[in-house]
């Protein structure tokens, strides 16, 4: 954190950083007892800490955590497809023999992993595939508690189209089994006499489930991760929205994975969506802070220093996920950060403060404004854009509204009742 942030953080101390003994319990899996025990095990030589798959469609990550850099080789082979990955320098470790259990039977992209000792410092991890994939491999210098790591991803040949799917989605839908005839009369009066205070177009919005995969976010003390319950409340508020008969919605992830903050931006302009809706669950050091927030993007400065900490902390996540920083097209950053927003904000403003207005119906406020940051998953130009701390899962009670799947509902309610008084009173544009 640079000075200006450790400065603002002692101002105002709402916020907590997660330990990073319970940041490991959110991971698949925990580094083995007796090395905790003993802090000099990675001392001698570079020694593997953990090994980690992450399976999603859009792609799977591997992932090969260390005391120290690995100088590595990749290797794309045919008939059949494989990669191979030759680890050198390293010593003897149980976490890589662990890795092929770490396989799902549902990924998309690998089929199995084996692993085979080259030399008594050299190790062969081999992936066999299930199609002919795009991989990507690069290092992560270490960060908050990670060490050295060595991602590497597999990539569909084809990217997945963010818009492609919301059709297909729709188009599933529409192919689907006939509603129960027991439900007919009340779908077809809902049908009828539609709210005619929202424009007849289809509208879009974006979900945007906050960490997922390496990024647990923030940990409450029962060791509920907040990548999960934002998941799970965002898919709540999906399916709210979707049974809205001019309405449809895409995830900016609807799995256990990570997603850049920029791609987030970016598959949310694919769909030329008209709302970007970001869920997040806070987090403090003292058990009693409590309440819910909504956050709109700053252009200035943040209307708080707990509001300034929090967008620094969110702003992060790319770094604790997993970003090839050295790759990041400048082109795209410039246009995120430097293009004026006064329209957009303006918007988001509305529209944040419609949703703590529902959102105050279920749950306590932390406070009663729409709060502004430099939150970087908020700076699309053309997009109104919010950021809603549904609870804070450092409070045992919110945790445990959190973890609840009938509370999990009730914040998603709540969104959503925001969403459609806003659109009542600023019905979107047409579009061509």
């Amino acid at each position: 954190m640079s000075s200006s942030g450790r400065r603002a953080a002692r101002a105002e101390p709402k916020l907590i950083r997660i330990s990073a003994q319970r940041r490991r319990l959110c991971q698949w899996m925990l580094v083995p007892a007796a090395q905790l025990l003993v802090p000099t095990a990675w001392a001698d030589a570079t020694r593997i800490a953990s090994a980690r798959v992450w399976p999603a469609q859009e792609y799977t990550r591997v992932i090969v955590e260390s005391n120290a850099p690995l100088t590595h080789q990749l290797h794309v082979l045919r008939n059949p497809d494989r990669l191979v990955l030759d680890l050198d320098g390293i010593d003897a470790s149980s976490e890589l023999a662990q890795l092929p259990a770490r396989v799902h039977a549902s990924d998309p992209y690998v089929a199995a992993i084996r692993v085979g000792r080259q030399s008594p410092t050299a190790l062969r991890v081999v992936l066999d595939l299930k199609s002919e994939v795009k991989p990507d491999v690069f290092a992560l210098k270490p960060v908050a508690e990670f060490g050295h790591r060595l991602v590497l991803d597999l990539y569909p040949l084809v990217p997945l189209d963010p818009l492609m799917a919301l059709l297909e989605s729709e188009r599933v839908k529409e192919r689907a089994a006939p509603p129960d005839p027991a439900e007919l009369p009340q779908a077809r009066a809902q049908t009828a006499q539609p709210d005619r205070r929202i424009a007849a177009r289809r509208i879009t919005i974006a979900i945007d489930p906050g960490h997922g995969g390496e990024d647990p976010g923030a940990i409450g003390r029962r060791g509920t991760c907040e990548k999960n319950v934002v998941l799970a409340i965002a898919r709540k508020l999906k399916a709210r929205i979707d049974a809205e008969p001019n309405m449809r919605t895409m995830l900016t992830r609807d799995d256990d994975y990570f997603v850049p903050l920029a791609q987030r931006v970016q598959k949310a302009r694919r769909v030329q969506a008209d709302l970007f809706i970001s869920i997040h669950a806070d987090a403090f050091r003292e058990p009693a802070a409590r309440g819910s927030s909504v956050f709109a993007l700053s252009e200035s400065g943040a209307t708080s220093a707990a509001a300034r900490w929090l967008a620094q902390k969110e702003n992060n996540a790319d770094l604790i996920g997993g970003v090839d920083l050295d790759r990041r097209d400048p082109v795209l950053a410039r246009t995120l950060l430097d293009l004026s927003q006064t329209a957009q904000i303006s918007d988001s403003l509305k529209l944040g403060r419609h949703v703590l207005d529902g959102i105050a119906t279920h749950n306590t406020l932390h406070k009663n404004i729409v709060e502004q940051a430099g939150f970087a998953v908020l700076k699309a130009p053309d997009i109104p854009s919010i950021l809603v701390e549904t609870a804070f899962i450092s409070n045992p009670d919110e945790e445990l509204k959190l973890r609840s799947d009938k509370h999990q509902q009730k914040f998603a309610e709540s969104i959503h009742e925001g969403v459609r008084r806003y659109f009542a009173k600023n019905p979107p544009l047409a579009r061509a």
